[in-house]
């Protein structure tokens, strides 16, 4: 993925003592992404905007808020989290690399 004309956030956004990092990106328009990478281990994510998490490179396994099956995510796909909710993602081993949306 590539992104042109963009306006790049120079903090980062740090979770999990440094096991989850993003970077912040507003395109023309305004519209907002975060680019991050995820290291092995599990976390929970909570949601105030609806999000697609697309993943670019890794894979990961996630269960949203209120599920009950986890379902698997490699790259090149993609996942939705609802508005004011949350998902738990999980890697097994390597980074998993992600762009997040926030939808409206």
């Amino acid at each position: 993925m590539e992104f042109s004309n963009v306006t790049a956030v120079a903090k980062a956004n740090v979770y999990f003592e440094g096991k989850v990092v993003s970077h912040t990106i507003l395109l023309q328009g305004g519209e907002k992404k975060t680019l991050g990478l995820i290291y092995p281990g599990s976390y929970h994510f909570g949601t105030d905007a609806a999000e697609r998490m697309e993943i670019s490179d890794g894979q990961c396994a996630v269960l949203l808020d209120g599920g009950s099956d986890w379902a698997s995510y490699a790259a090149g796909t993609a996942f939705d989290v609802p508005a004011k909710s949350g998902f738990e993602i999980r890697v097994e081993g390597g980074i998993c690399q992600y762009v997040c949306s926030f939808l409206s």
